[in-house]
């Protein structure tokens, strides 16, 4: 299982989780939900108690992995499959320009 902290704004807004039956998970802090009840990440993700889950990657999530070369140089510096969507998303993603950031989660950080 892999796992990383989502930033909305430089607030922490919740996890993104891959599981071990390769599901991605959202779910949104408890304390996000009750001090920004109207702040979601995305329009088709709002706030809420209850976690998001899908098969694939979501596409606020996907949208945020580097394309073209710049997605050829991560994947040859880190060594990670350009298929590999979690991992790269927990690679490349702790300074994104915009709003959401994603910062990965050390297996010690647990």
């Amino acid at each position: 299982m892999r796992q990383g902290k989502v930033y909305y704004k430089n607030h922490f807004a919740g996890f993104i989780t891959e599981t071990n039956d390769g599901e991605f998970v959202f779910q949104y802090d408890e304390q996000y939900v009750k001090d920004y009840p109207k702040q979601f990440i995305t329009f088709t993700m709002p706030v809420r108690n209850q976690p998001y889950t899908e098969k694939r990657l979501f596409p606020l999530f996907e949208g945020l992995i580097p394309e073209g070369w710049l997605l050829n140089i991560a994947s040859e510096n880190w060594k990670i499959n350009r298929n590999d969507r979690m991992g790269l998303l927990l690679a490349c993603c702790k300074n994104c320009i915009g709003a959401v950031s994603v910062e990965p989660i050390l297996e010690s950080d647990e």
